[in-house]
């Protein structure tokens, strides 16, 4: 497997991508990129120069993550993060962090009031229809929050990090 670079001039290739996130997010987070356009102007977006870091270069985010539903569980989405973490440690970042949206309650957390004990549920966690969470922590990255209705009523988006330096 070889991982290349997007290039804002591969119009080909940014309309592949767009195209992906469409089909792979269809399922589980229709809202989040419905159609081609809105896609497309979340691939365009990602060249923008003040997208690739945060906290001054320390802590990088990773969004979003898309891998073609028919080569998905084929280690691409692993070797997709393991080669973000290099290059976050090549540019000097310490943490990457994420969010994953739960929409259509596949975790024990979505549904629910998490308020006032939010570390409780979040510590007893379950996922219940294949949420990436998992995918997640066995690449090693933890839980450091929940936002309790980011989506909607009950419908949390939960943050992970790693740190990539220890």
């Amino acid at each position: 497997m070889r991982i290349v670079d997007l290039d804002p001039t591969d119009e080909p290739a940014i309309q592949q991508v767009a195209a992906m996130l469409v089909e792979s997010f269809a399922v589980n987070w229709p809202d989040a990129w419905p159609d081609l356009e809105s896609a497309l102007e979340e691939v365009r977006e990602s060249f923008v120069a003040d997208r690739i870091s945060q906290y001054r270069g320390h802590v990088w985010e990773l969004h979003p993550l898309v891998v073609r539903v028919s080569q998905q569980e084929k280690g691409i989405g692993r070797a997709l993060v393991a080669d973000l973490e290099e290059r976050v440690k090549e540019g000097g970042g310490l943490t990457i962090t994420l969010g994953t949206d739960d929409v259509n309650q596949q975790t024990s957390l979505a549904g629910i009031d998490l308020f006032p004990n939010v570390w409780e549920y979040v510590a007893r966690i379950r996922n219940l229809k294949q949420h990436p969470y998992e995918f997640y922590q066995k690449q090693c990255y933890v839980i450091f929050g929940v936002m309790s209705d980011a989506n909607s009523l009950g419908k949390p988006d939960i943050l992970m990090a790693k740190s990539i330096v220890r």
